[in-house]
């Protein structure tokens, strides 16, 4: 699992986290270029408003049919701020997963 960092603002107190998540190329780029304002996650990390998101693209073991490659990260990064938070258990989304609205940072 990737890191979840914590910052504290010592001006106004303030206490966020920056989580690294790997994202698949297809989501990674919809996210990047604003398309997809959201992310959809495993409830897994105390996700808040206000904390960010520092998202790496990441390409799984056989994710293209024609490689066979071991999975890699691109090396392309994208940072985005959690703006609204809807976790599971209510319209539809199951229990255990969070829907993040994101928005460049």
């Amino acid at each position: 699992m990737l890191a979840t960092v914590l910052i504290i603002n010592n001006l106004n107190n303030k206490t966020m986290l920056i989580h690294e998540l790997k994202t698949w190329p297809e989501y990674f780029q919809t996210v990047k270029t604003g398309i997809k304002p959201f992310e959809v996650r495993k409830d897994d990390r105390p996700f808040q408003i206000g904390d960010e998101l520092l998202l790496k693209e990441f390409v799984p073991k056989n994710y293209y049919e024609d490689q066979t490659q071991d999975e890699y990260y691109t090396g392309n990064i994208c940072h985005r701020k959690i703006t609204y938070i809807l976790r599971g258990g209510n319209f539809g989304l199951e229990k255990g997963y969070v829907i993040l609205g994101v928005a460049p940072v």
